[in-house]
């Protein structure tokens, strides 16, 4: 993980699957921020009475490399960040309110994906998609939208795409896949059973999976040969669209579109021009 940010929201994220030595540390840091990027690992092990251990088996927990580092992207997000959290709307809500409240939601959840990506499992996942004869992207509900944009992404760059709703499809399509064949599952909880039955299923016929969910430790990416996060943040009571996950999970869509695109540049640019040659040429007037 590069990006020197994030450290705050792992932490959160991952406070209720700590064990209760790392969790006390944890707890310290999210409400001592200031002064615990100050302290050495043995005054923080210190401070939150727990151990030197805990502290090294905290990062190992939330995915960064040492105590540095998670020093660091803490100190980034006092720098950085705004504590503005999920909104909720109430009753007489203004329009203008309104456009204030989803605005700011959606650029912190896409600013909090963007401090959790990892780069090395980006860089493996861009490989395993450039390398994909098809690709099959897979989500319920609010997710199934996000695999739907995927969908028509990739088919602007030749890439034979396939959104699935039905797991039935999907399943028949597994099994009958081509080599270096992918899937990819978005699940925002990293629950969603019918996500966690495809990767099975792929599993036992030898296809890549990739998923997409919600940071830290789910079922769905640990059945994951690649794992990408969005932002972990909780959607509140009106957000039954999910809205900011779905920013969050469509940024990641983004950036892997792009940095496959980038992969092959003047090949992309060519398929991209004829699409939209094709396009076009349905919106004329004969």
């Amino acid at each position: 993980m590069n990006a020197l940010n994030g450290g705050l929201i792992m932490l959160k994220e991952m406070l209720h699957k700590l064990p209760p030595s790392e969790r006390r540390a944890a707890n310290y840091i999210l409400e001592n921020p200031d002064k615990s990027i100050q302290f050495t690992v043995f005054e923080l092990a210190e401070k939150s009475q727990t151990s030197t251990s805990a502290i090294i088996r905290l990062c190992r927990s939330i995915g960064v490399k040492g105590f540095q580092e998670l020093k660091l992207r803490i100190a980034g997000d006092i720098i950085t960040t705004k504590e503005t959290g999920s909104r909720d709307i109430h009753s007489g809500e203004s329009i203008s309110t309104i456009i204030q409240k989803m605005t700011n939601n959606s650029i912190q959840s896409i600013k909090d994906t963007s401090d959790i990506l990892n780069v090395s499992e980006l860089e493996e996942a861009v490989l395993a998609l450039s390398k994909a004869r098809n690709i099959y992207f897979f989500g319920v509900g609010g997710s199934m939208v996000v695999a739907l944009d995927a969908q028509q992404k990739f088919l602007r760059i030749k890439k034979y795409t396939s959104a699935f709703a039905d797991l039935h499809l999907l399943a028949v399509q597994i099994a009958n896949h081509e080599e270096n064949d992918v899937l990819v599952g978005i699940s925002f909880s990293g629950e969603t059973t019918e996500v966690q039955k495809a990767f099975r299923l792929a599993k036992e016929n030898g296809v890549n999976t990739i998923s997409i969910t919600g940071f830290g430790s789910n079922s769905v990416s640990n059945l994951a040969n690649i794992k990408l996060f969005n932002s972990p943040n909780k959607e509140a009571t009106f957000r039954s669209g999910a809205t900011s996950s779905r920013m969050a999970q469509l940024h990641v869509i983004d950036i892997l579109f792009m940095a496959v695109a980038t992969q092959e540049y003047d090949k992309t640019i060519q398929y991209v021009d004829q699409t939209r040659t094709a396009i076009n040429s349905l919106q004329s007037k004969k």
